[in-house]
């Protein structure tokens, strides 16, 4: 099976891949483990002299996946047209920043590289559900056009055309900025927000500027995004007139520097940053509080270390055989 027998093994072992795969494809981490839950979930309901007949457990799992995050994607298209303002990926924080590793939490289990930015994700939105999972497979994991074909129930040629119409939507690439002028521009609007300074937010804001809000319709956000570095910059002081006691942290945010807001303890908005020749072009605000889920808990095990992991058998209930 090519690539998709990477690191086949034993079916539990394949979960941080799989998790790493849905969440690209679908943006939403509770939506990614809800899928490779329900992918494990057919497997073990798999009659076990079928089971023992699949060659690579790892192929078939991600197949199954690759096919669920693709019905997913259909209908959320529809709920996403329902959704209160901007819809936003879920925004990832570092398990390294928090003092722990790997752990339960699918956040724990992913892979922070470009292919998980903001930026990045919030292009795949604007992919249809076939080409995304042909372009995330084949561009982002290497899988060959001939599995795919798999996923999708097309010819690898029909696959192949899908990813090269998704790769028309993104962005010439530039020059990539250096880690430390990325930090040291948030630290710019870390400091410039915190000390409600106008001027210095907006000569930090690249005039062009965009910010985008997701609150969900449960959190107050901006329903439209604020474009322009002169609009923007009186927004935010202005958010945080309306909220006294806010906390601002620097933190890692899909794998670049971002912010997060604390109040009394409690995680209350997530930000991240595009950055260009040292001047912020892009921000992403995420206040929903169901997306914010792993930083609260990421939070809670800072001041309370897990225990130890129970193992994936303890979340599929084991390996057992159905009869049949």
């Amino acid at each position: 099976m090519g690539a998709l027998e990477k690191g086949a093994g034993r079916p539990p072992g394949e979960r941080g891949q799989l998790i790493n795969v849905a969440y690209r494809l679908l943006g939403s981490l509770a939506e990614a483990e809800d899928a490779v839950q329900e992918a494990y979930t057919r497997w073990y309901a798999l009659p076990c002299g079928k089971r023992d007949g699949i060659v690579s457990p790892g192929a078939w799992l991600t197949t199954v996946t690759g096919r669920i995050c693709l019905d997913v994607l259909g209908s959320a298209r529809v709920r996403r047209e329902r959704y209160v303002g901007a819809w936003l990926p879920d925004p990832l924080p570092d398990p390294a920043e928090y003092g722990h590793g790997p752990g339960a939490d699918p956040a724990d289990r992913m892979v922070l590289d470009e292919s998980v930015t903001m930026a990045f994700l919030v292009v795949l939105e604007a992919m249809t559900p076939a080409e995304r999972v042909s372009f995330v497979l084949h561009d982002v994991f290497r899988y060959p056009f001939a599995e795919i074909a798999g996923v999708l129930g097309r010819t690898p040629a029909a696959c192949k055309q899908l990813a090269a119409s998704a790769r028309r939507r993104v962005p010439a690439a530039r020059p990539p900025e250096a880690a430390d002028a990325r930090t040291e521009t948030v630290r710019r609007v870390k400091e410039a927000w915190e000390n409600k300074d106008i001027a210095a937010l907006v000569d930090v804001l690249d005039p062009a500027a965009v910010m985008t809000a997701d609150g969900g319709g449960v959190a107050g956000a901006a329903l439209r995004p604020i474009e322009g570095g002169g609009r923007i910059a009186p927004y935010m002081v202005a958010v945080t007139d309306r909220a006294p006691g806010t906390e601002l942290v620097e933190r890692t945010v899909n794998g670049l520097p971002g912010l997060v807001a604390l109040r009394g303890g409690a995680v209350v908005t997530v930000a991240a940053f595009d950055v260009a020749e040292g001047r912020v072009a892009r921000i992403w605000v995420v206040r929903n509080p169901e997306k914010l889920r792993p930083w609260s808990t990421a939070y809670e095990r800072e001041a309370d270390p897990p225990g130890a992991d129970r193992g994936d058998d303890a979340r599929t209930g084991g390996a057992g055989c159905t009869v049949g």
